[in-house]
């Protein structure tokens, strides 16, 4: 009897061990890793720092509540913000907690501070949680399903067209809340322009804008937060997948003008920024910021785009490869939904999104000879496929 809720179509195998960019099942056999738990282990299975970090604080504390000073909280919240903008920081559990608060933050801020009605714009194809209000912000209309009634006070509009979010801004709009590249939307990045274009009319506006960083920072992109690729500086950034390199960590950030909304008692969480996820967060920001992971991301995504693309004269069904950093979509023209499954015979983990987007977020220590065999296994998958 299986006592697991059905609520993933899993693949066939059993994941027990990880290194590096290589992952082993309970029958050892060995996985190049092109997917890093959904861009969550940007420095590889079991960093050494992280592991370490873990130990050495499970050894001394586990959990205390929130209603006392937690410093691996402070230190952690100081680091964020002196590598961000200047900030103060929420810590809870997930991507989905971090938007929710975002969300929270937001309408707290309306009704209590601008005076600007408390509706919140995102865009078609985004992806935002699966709480009820993450849903409902999300700009696709198939996660939506079956959950009736939805809260309300969100719009979404075209993605990437300026002219349409314009059209729609009047008193009752309060925030707007978007990713810098959409992820699960498949890899999609803005026009140039449209971020700065968004920005200037937020400040002209009042309006708040929130980033959800939750999959573009973290240096996935080439920067250490996507945001930095066109210098637009946003009111609310929400980090968490590889804010802990795999334990479950989430942060909301925001203007110390904006988070002075929430005050005693407005938002609270059980676990958050818990001592254990706080050590395993502070050793992997240290990580990255000493290794300059976001410039090896940049270096060796364009690497890796550029030879998935002199693939392309050999494979006619990919129509573009778009992306930035380690943070890369092909698209194709055609279903290509069973690659992962086919890639488990070669030893390769896969991500397909949207059923014609196959999405590369591998850790980001991997190197340019792992980079070649990943390539080399999708390019005989594409041949069998007749792509």
């Amino acid at each position: 009897m299986i006592h697991v809720m059905d609520t993933y179509s899993r693949l066939p195998i059993a994941l027990e061990r990880g290194h590096g960019c290589r992952l082993w099942d309970d029958s050892e056999n060995e996985y190049l890793d092109m997917v890093a738990g959904i861009a969550v282990c940007n420095l590889g299975h079991t960093h050494p720092a992280v592991v370490e970090a873990l130990c050495e604080q499970a050894r001394e504390l586990f959990h205390c509540s929130n209603i006392y000073r937690i410093p691996k909280q402070e230190r952690l919240a100081r680091m964020i913000a002196e590598n961000s903008f200047e900030s103060r920081v929420f810590f809870c559990n997930s991507g989905a907690e971090a938007n929710e608060g975002a969300i929270k933050l937001v309408r707290k801020y309306c009704n209590t501070i601008s005076r600007r009605g408390p509706k919140i714009i995102t865009l078609s194809g985004s992806f935002h949680g699966r709480t009820l209000a993450t849903l409902t912000a999300t700009g696709q209309d198939k996660v939506k399903k079956g959950f009736d009634p939805l809260p309300e006070g969100f719009l979404t509009v075209p993605f990437g067209d300026f002219v349409a979010l314009k059209s729609v801004i009047d008193d009752s709009i309060g925030g707007i809340m978007m990713e810098p590249i959409q992820g699960e939307g498949g890899v999609r990045v803005p026009p140039p322009g449209y971020l700065q274009k968004v920005r200037e009319l937020c400040d002209s506006q009042g309006i708040v804008l929130a980033f959800d960083e939750v999959q573009t920072g973290m240096a996935r992109t080439g920067e250490l937060f996507g945001y930095m690729h066109e210098d637009v500086v946003p009111d609310i950034m929400t980090l968490a997948k590889a804010l802990g390199n795999g334990f479950p960590v989430g942060a909301v950030v925001a203007k110390p003008e904006i988070a002075e909304a929430f005050s005693p008692g407005s938002h609270a969480t059980t676990f958050g920024g818990n001592p254990l996820a706080m050590a395993a967060s502070l050793a992997t920001l240290s990580v990255m910021v000493e290794e300059d992971l976001a410039n090896k991301s940049r270096d060796t995504g364009r690497y890796l785009a550029d030879k998935m693309d002199a693939m392309r004269p050999l494979h006619p069904a990919i129509k573009e490869i778009r992306g930035r950093g380690l943070m890369i979509g092909i698209e194709f023209d055609g279903d290509i939904s069973s690659l992962p499954t086919d890639g488990l015979k070669k030893g390769i983990l896969l991500n397909v999104i949207q059923t014609n987007i196959l999405r590369l977020v591998p850790p980001l220590v991997i190197s340019r000879d792992e980079c070649d065999e990943a390539v080399a296994i999708i390019h005989e998958l594409l041949k069998e496929k007749g792509l």
